[in-house]
């Protein structure tokens, strides 16, 4: 047995097939941090400043984030925490699942997807970002990626503030061509290419969500956004200029191929038209947080669990609720990450709880991930506080 699986193998037997997850962190130069990740404030900038602001954490990723030339080889990844020690013996994620995929995902998962295939993160800036899109299956094979749908979810535990402007820009307004579009590409370099005067903006509501297909036109609002999402990092920017931010054609063109960089036709054509230009966007990517079960029979057992991301083939996610000194043994379908947003408590064998600060590079008790087995066979799950609900956030991945 390699010296990997052995603490794998220790990693799983301590927790009975729950696995702890360390703090990935993720920095962006075209971001400001919003703050609100409980990031100590002197460690926004812990990869330096030439790589931006700290703005994201990733969970449950087996997929590394795309920052250029500069990015670490393991930034974006998450690593399982083997002990409890302050710097914990540690495996990656990836590399637990290429070793024990079985026992972790489930045989069928393995054999139908070959791994975990999304992660969630939360992003987290102070402004608006730019108007972009991810690409579809078929436009990400062409530079060597897969296709990035995704979910929005905004938790209300890290929204103490708005930050400058909690509105989305989704789609492009009904009428709009092809031509309006390559004219603001073409105006790239003049500042203001344009682009937002073809969008709704949408205001943000805490406590609810949105679902985001590939090609779809987006300008994400500054709210601290949950977002599950497949495993994939790639977009193209259609927007030149956010507030003061310029950027550059780069961006456009990060993951289009090397002959089609400057093909307006192409890069238009990225676009999902009929997704964008539905005049019923709204009504078909808004959602609303769906119970598991009746309300009143969950408040009875002492916890509360609504579906906040779902209509997606690729990912899901759940909020889930303990009362104080309640305890509850949920069951899943399938292997699934959590994130803890309030309270504390144990999960099965160890525990959990929301940290106030966090210093990059320290162990957190808040993130974990669920094996196949052991969700199947229900974790019990106990709020230890007598006055303080604890809350957490659950993502999977698609089904067998």
């Amino acid at each position: 047995m390699s010296e990997e699986a052995s603490k794998l193998k220790q990693a799983l037997e301590k927790g009975e097939g729950v696995l702890r997850l360390l703090p990935s962190w993720v920095p962006r130069t075209f971001c400001i941090p919003g703050k609100r990740m409980r990031l100590h404030p002197d460690d926004y900038y812990a990869f330096g400043a030439h790589r931006g602001g700290i703005d994201e954490r990733w969970f449950a990723s087996t997929v590394k984030a795309d920052n250029g030339p500069l990015t670490l080889e393991d930034e974006g990844l998450s690593y399982i925490a083997v002990n409890e020690k302050a710097e914990p013996d540690k495996v990656l994620l990836k590399d637990a699942i290429e070793i024990m995929g079985d026992e972790i995902l489930g045989r069928e998962v393995m054999e139908r997807y070959g791994g975990w295939t999304m992660f969630a993160k939360f992003f987290d800036n102070m402004e608006p970002l730019p108007h972009h899109l991810h690409q579809d299956d078929e436009s990400a094979a062409r530079v060597g990626q897969k296709g990035k749908p995704e979910g929005y979810y905004f938790p209300r535990q890290l929204n103490n503030h708005s930050a400058y402007f909690p509105y989305t820009f989704f789609g492009l307004n009904p009428g709009t061509t092809k031509e309006d579009v390559k004219r603001c590409l073409e105006n790239w370099d003049i500042g203001d290419n344009g682009i937002l005067y073809l969008s709704y903006a949408y205001k943000l509501e805490l406590g609810t969500g949105w679902n985001v297909p590939p090609g779809v036109l987006h300008a994400p609002g500054s709210l601290l956004t949950y977002e599950p999402q497949r495993a994939s990092d790639v977009f193209a920017m259609f927007q030149s200029l956010v507030w003061d931010k310029v950027l550059p054609w780069d961006m456009v063109v990060k993951d289009v191929p090397e002959e089609y960089k400057h093909d307006l036709d192409y890069i238009v054509d990225l676009i999902d038209w009929d997704i964008n230009l539905d005049p019923n966007f709204h009504k078909n990517r808004y959602l609303e947080p769906k119970p598991v079960l009746p309300v009143d029979e969950m408040k009875e057992k002492g916890f509360e669990e609504y579906w906040v991301v779902y209509n997606s083939e690729f990912f899901g996610a759940k909020e889930l609720t303990v009362h104080p000194g309640r305890e509850v043994k949920i069951k899943d379908e399938a292997a699934y990450g959590i994130i803890v947003l309030q309270g504390h408590g144990k999960f099965g064998k160890l525990n959990i709880e929301a940290p106030t600060m966090i210093r990059f590079g320290q162990p957190t008790n808040d993130e974990l991930f669920i094996t196949k087995n052991a969700a199947q066979d229900g974790v019990l799950i106990k709020n230890e506080s007598s006055v303080e609900e604890l809350i957490m956030l659950k993502h999977f991945g698609p089904k067998a």
